[in-house]
């Protein structure tokens, strides 16, 4: 059997490293474009993007190319719908986020609530001493001083 064809079935193209067979558009803000457009090429972010084809488009349009005009505000236009995806997924990550801060919220008052009605047997106070609370003794003196 012939070794290059058994490493060849093997190799991949990009230098080996393994990609996802999900390729969506990165939900990043941040992340940097490469766009061909119709007869140029602009690199930046979506929301760079989109403004910059809108303002070709506009251009376009004021100078009565209707055709350039309309491939600009297609490209614009697909840009947009990236903003929005990224928009969409950053609301339900932060209602995620929230979900599960209020999670942890719950589960830390319930873990404290627990620990206070067993916390007066573990410091070695029972519930029949015979010494009064503070807000007992309180309570007791406000009616006489009214008197």
């Amino acid at each position: 059997m012939n070794m290059k064809r058994i490493r060849g079935r093997h190799h991949r193209a990009g230098g080996g490293t393994p990609r996802s067979s999900n390729s969506q558009t990165p939900l990043n803000r941040n992340h940097v474009f490469d766009s061909n457009g119709p007869d140029l090429r602009i690199r930046g972010t979506a929301q760079q993007l989109f403004e910059k084809y809108l303002q070709l488009g506009r251009d376009a349009t004021g100078t009565g190319d209707r055709i350039l005009a309309e491939a600009y505000f297609q490209h614009a236009e697909h840009y947009f719908r990236i903003l929005n995806a990224m928009n969409q997924a950053a609301q339900q990550s932060q209602q995620e986020r929230n979900e599960r801060q209020m999670q942890r919220q719950r589960a830390y008052e319930e873990r404290r609530e627990s620990r206070g009605e067993r916390g007066g047997d573990e410091h070695g106070q029972d519930e029949g001493d015979d010494q009064p609370s503070i807000e007992s003794s309180r309570s007791e003196e406000a009616p006489a001083e009214a008197e």
